[in-house]
């Protein structure tokens, strides 16, 4: 071995375990910032971001800043407002008391939990723990007990609709696919005839042909299907191995979606609309899913992401973060894929080109362990000129037959 990787697993092991380990006085003499040092939060600053997004960064009187997504998809001027009503708490304060921070948030809200604080409690989050391993030198898996693995598998999102953005994809070096379940009408009836479920079976068919066997394709219902159609289905993609279902009904009752699971061998993944430890653990102890998608823009951020990642070991859940965002959330989340035993595998829409200075890189399905401090990236603020501001707002959807209004 030699003597930097000796110095470079010698600062791994003395990270230990999750938050709060004592650090080695190697690491601690050479962190920018010294635990003596004051550090304080002087200013939350946000920005809307193409196409749909909302950075912020969390600024401090030594110059460390840091990132996070605090951001709810089509609420981003709701979310925007929740982080500065939050500020006043935030500033003069020592911004690496991120977990002590995480609670006074949480509960002295009163009213707890829901899409919009917890969204923006998640942003503020991220940039707090990025704060922290910046300012001690080190990125924030080391900070939650060092690394489990040394690379973290991702998918893209396709569909046998577009078969030459699948294969770009998998020229890109891409093993694995995410896709809603084929159909020729834009939102499922309540039942579907059955043409229209050997349809979707067919076109499945095709596109794991067209992938072969060797790549997971995950099917994504959206909430969008009711459970009656969702049994079906599931039963006509059955033959096609799919790697899970996603939202297989409404994220809501976990009951039903319990029911679901019981019908099926296929993994039922669900996650992206549950908040916090609280909503995970119904979801587990109803065994809904044996695949949890919790997003760390909206789930409460690295700090309960994690902590839901163990409640999720004890069951033999998997973990396998849900991020339809940007690069912010992408670093969160490979951070967390970094340090937790249980993890599967991680969404992505944009590896950061154009948004940060060093863009991912998908190198036989997996991304490499960023080795920079804290979450591991830098905004490219002149590539993001002409990108700021955005009115993205959620789709109205209305059954073409009759104008009901449908999911999407």
């Amino acid at each position: 071995m030699s003597s930097e990787q000796n110095t470079a697993f010698s600062r791994r092991g003395a990270l230990g375990a999750i938050f709060g380990t004592a650090l080695s006085a190697e690491v601690l003499k050479a962190a920018p910032i010294q635990a003596k040092d004051p550090l304080k939060i002087t200013k939350l600053e946000t920005f809307l971001v193409k196409p749909r997004w909302l950075f912020l960064k969390i600024h401090t009187n030594a110059g460390i800043t840091g990132l996070g997504e605090p951001i709810t998809e089509g609420r981003a001027l709701t979310c925007q407002e929740a982080v500065k009503e939050i500020e006043p708490y935030l500033i003069g304060k020592d911004p690496r008391a991120v977990v002590q921070h995480w609670q006074a948030i949480y509960r002295h809200a009163f009213y707890r939990g829901g899409p919009i604080l917890t969204s923006a409690l998640s942003g503020i989050d991220q940039a707090l723990w990025d704060i922290k391993g910046k300012a001690l030198g080190v990125p924030v898996y080391e900070l939650l007990g060092g690394p489990t693995r040394n690379r973290v598998r991702v998918y893209a999102h396709a569909s046998i609709s577009n078969p030459a953005r699948v294969k770009e994809a998998l020229a890109q070096g891409f093993t694995a696919f995410k896709s809603g379940p084929p159909r020729r009408r834009n939102f499922p009836r309540y039942i579907e005839t059955p043409s229209e479920v050997h349809y979707a079976a067919e076109r499945f068919a095709e596109f794991r042909k067209l992938v072969g066997e060797d790549v997971d394709i995950g099917v994504d219902f959206h909430g969008a299907v009711s459970p009656a159609h969702a049994k079906m289905l599931i039963k006509a993609l059955e033959p096609y191995n799919p790697m899970f279902i996603e939202e297989p009904c409404q994220a809501q009752n976990h009951d039903v979606m319990a029911e679901i699971a019981r019908s099926t061998h296929l993994p039922i993944a669900t996650g992206e609309r549950v908040f916090t430890k609280w909503g995970f653990r119904e979801v587990l102890e109803k065994k809904a899913a044996t695949i949890l998608q919790p997003d760390l823009c909206h789930a409460g951020g690295i700090t309960e992401v994690r902590l839901i990642a163990g409640m999720a070991e004890a069951y033999y859940a998997s973990i396998a973060p849900h991020n339809p965002l940007g690069p912010i959330s992408l670093a969160a989340g490979v951070q967390i894929a970094a340090s937790i035993p249980n993890f599967l595998i991680q969404e992505q829409v944009s590896l950061g080109e154009g948004y940060i200075k060093t863009p991912f890189k998908v190198r036989a399905g997996y991304l490499d362990l960023p080795t920079a401090p804290g979450l591991g990236i830098e905004l490219d603020e002149n590539a993001m000129a002409d990108k700021l501001g955005h009115d993205w707002k959620n789709q109205e959807a209305y059954d073409a037959d009759d104008g009901s209004v449908v999911d999407w």
